[in-house]
């Protein structure tokens, strides 16, 4: 779907100007072009005018200025959006960003955050109190997105994803009402919301479970690049308890202290550990790593929960450009780890990386039909991520990322994960969601008949 539209008439921006507390920019005002930019430098578009909302009040307006005169409706939430669609050429771009309240209970163990938030901010305010939720591994990441697309992180296979662990959210629906959607309250909407996007509704409020989650053992152990480290890490993990979580990455390794020069921007098997168990065990953790094969470099301490989580906060900064794709497998083939390692050879980029998630253990605990994440069966969520720095290098970018993909479809279960999907991905949506397509369907029918949200991996109401 092409992100364009009409412009904005004049019109329309003074009286958001006039109806909404935050900020409303149009193409001429100062300030625009910074208002108008996003993470992923490559989506550069022009929308006719960007609303920085403060609060639930001028999400509603924006909303209904967008909905009653029919121009597309961009929501950006608190940060990355690498598919682009929190921007649009024409139409309202309703910047949630300024949305940064947060509450911390301790003794109900629960959060209630904006959705201008990142996990940088929630880790932080939970942490005070010894409490902490999966949430992304990169600190910049915003909270709002990867909820509503499931979340995946370092606490998954204790926790949960980060959708298991929503108990409610206040949603501003396209006909301008304000729903608390929860369990109780409005289920329907409050399921689809647990892994269907943002295709029903901008949600102005989260709540969640938090777990008493302190200080890990955690950080980056860097191996050669081999297929005997990657089997050795499945191997270790398929008997794991829930409290220790492996991400496997293929990278190129850093120019850190901690990893000889000599091994500097060279392919390698990073395996990212967080064992959020006993203190007294970290030593047996550390046999574990070590057993996978001799490491190159590794920074393995204890360390504050959300430390984990700002580890490559400095390799991602904000105006770079970036294409994914992902998929999820059941396991990972002999075949399927062959594929990774011979693209893993040709990263493109130091910034690009290949990123292997383990969805197991408590993510296993939550039934198929019980969130709108149909993929309990998945044993792994696979990102593929080029990331470079120059516009000259898009299509080179572009087509390794895609090849990659193309050459692990094989090995994969139908469909992906949505946070994972690029903008030129909508005939995955159907196959994204599985079994609970049809079910999202009729929620988005009785929420947004119009497709009013329609700027995201869009479920369409029209679709039988």
């Amino acid at each position: 779907m092409a992100l364009t539209d009409m412009s904005v008439d004049p019109t329309v921006v003074e009286n958001l100007r006039v109806a909404v507390r935050g900020s409303v920019f149009a193409p001429s005002d100062d300030g625009y072009d910074v208002a108008r930019s996003i993470y992923n430098a490559i989506h550069d578009r022009r929308p006719g005018a960007v609303v920085r909302a403060k609060s639930a009040a001028d999400v509603a307006a924006t909303v209904a200025a967008a909905r009653d005169h029919e121009l597309a409706l961009a929501v950006r939430g608190g940060s990355h959006g690498i598919a682009g669609f929190a921007t649009s050429d024409g139409g309202i771009v309703l910047d949630l960003g300024p949305m940064r309240g947060l509450r911390v209970d301790p003794q109900r163990r629960t959060v209630r955050a904006e959705p201008g938030l990142t996990w940088g901010d929630l880790n932080h305010a939970a942490h005070a109190f010894g409490l902490a939720v999966t949430g992304g591994i990169v600190s910049t990441t915003g909270i709002a997105g990867l909820t509503l697309g499931g979340g995946l992180g370092h606490l998954a296979r204790r926790c949960g994803l980060t959708c298991d662990n929503l108990i409610s959210a206040d949603v501003v629906t396209a006909d301008g009402r304000l729903l608390v959607c929860s369990a109780d309250e409005h289920p329907d909407l409050f399921w689809a919301l647990r892994g269907g996007g943002g295709n029903f509704g901008v949600v102005t409020s989260f709540e969640y479970r938090l777990h008493t989650v302190a200080d890990i053992l955690g950080g980056p152990t860097f191996y050669p690049l081999d297929s005997e480290v990657v089997h050795e890490c499945l191997d270790l993990l398929a008997d794991a308890p829930g409290e220790l979580n492996l991400v496997l990455g293929l990278v190129q390794a850093p120019p850190v202290p901690f990893v000889p020069e000599a091994w500097h921007g060279k392919p390698v098997v990073a395996v990212l550990t967080c064992w959020s168990g006993p203190r007294d065990q970290d030593d047996r953790i550390r046999g574990h790593l070590e057993q996978l094969g001799p490491a190159v470099g590794q920074f393995v301490d204890r360390m504050p929960y959300p430390v984990i989580n700002t580890l490559f906060d400095d390799l991602l900064p904000f105006g770079l450009r970036h294409y994914w794709k992902g998929c999820f497998n059941a396991s990972l083939t002999d075949a399927a780890i062959d594929t990774h390692i011979s693209f893993a050879r040709r990263l493109p980029t130091l910034e690009s990386a290949t990123l292997i998630f383990p969805i197991d253990g408590a993510c296993h605990r939550v039934g198929p039909n019980e969130t709108a994440f149909g993929f309990r069966d998945a044993n792994f969520a696979v990102g593929i991520g080029a990331t470079w720095h120059e516009p000259a290098d898009d299509a080179a970018n572009i087509t390794w990322t895609r090849a990659y993909h193309e050459a692990l479809r094989s090995s994969a279960m139908a469909g992906g994960y949505v946070n994972f999907s690029s903008d030129d991905d909508p005939a995955q949506v159907r196959a994204n969601y599985r079994h609970n397509h049809r079910r999202l369907v009729e929620v988005k029918r009785r929420y947004d008949p119009g497709n009013l949200f329609r700027l995201n991996q869009n479920i369409r109401p029209d679709i039988e």
